[in-house]
């Protein structure tokens, strides 16, 4: 497998923060989570000044419709085993990881782009698995190795859908 760093810019030395390869839950890497991103290149991306990915990973917009499924889909983005979102048809929100009500409103695309393809490089003891990154991570299931959780194209819906979640008095 193919291995490529990028680099951090700004403040902070550069530093590899997502690898590149043929082949991307809160908690553990969604090891029984059994639907995993088709093997297919990653895109590669820049963290810049250390807290924001500005740019997308595709040139296809993000779907908020499409991004709304990926996070509730408990086989896949599976959010909601950590989150509280405003999806009150489904039941079981967690509340391991902050709540997601107005999220729009405190993030920008780049911030939570940056949050979704490697929270480690913002924290590196988050539990929050990195979706979009192949290389560095420990205690993958067999079988998941070299395996992103989301597609590019499933990152951008996701951040599509939560830019639609403002207004932090609507929490519940």
């Amino acid at each position: 497998m193919t291995s490529i760093g990028v680099a951090i810019l700004g403040r902070l030395p550069a530093i590899p923060v997502a690898g590149l390869g043929v082949g991307l839950g809160m908690g553990l890497l969604l090891a029984g989570s059994g639907a995993l991103a088709a093997s297919e290149p990653l895109k590669p991306f820049t963290v810049v000044e250390g807290y924001t990915v500005p740019d997308p990973l595709t040139e296809t917009p993000g779907n908020p419709e499409h991004g709304r499924k990926w996070v509730i889909n408990r086989k896949l983005g599976n959010c909601l085993s950590c989150h509280e979102m405003p999806i009150p048809e489904e039941q079981f929100h967690g509340q391991t990881g902050p709540a997601l009500y107005g999220v729009a409103d405190v993030y920008d695309e780049g911030e939570l782009r940056l949050r979704l393809v490697d929270p480690k490089a913002l924290n590196p003891y988050s539990m929050m698995p990195s979706f979009y990154k192949v290389d560095g991570l420990h205690r993958v299931r067999r079988g998941f190795e070299g395996k992103p959780i989301l597609t590019a194209q499933q990152v951008e819906d996701v951040i599509a859908y939560l830019m639609t979640l403002r207004d932090t008095s609507k929490r519940q």
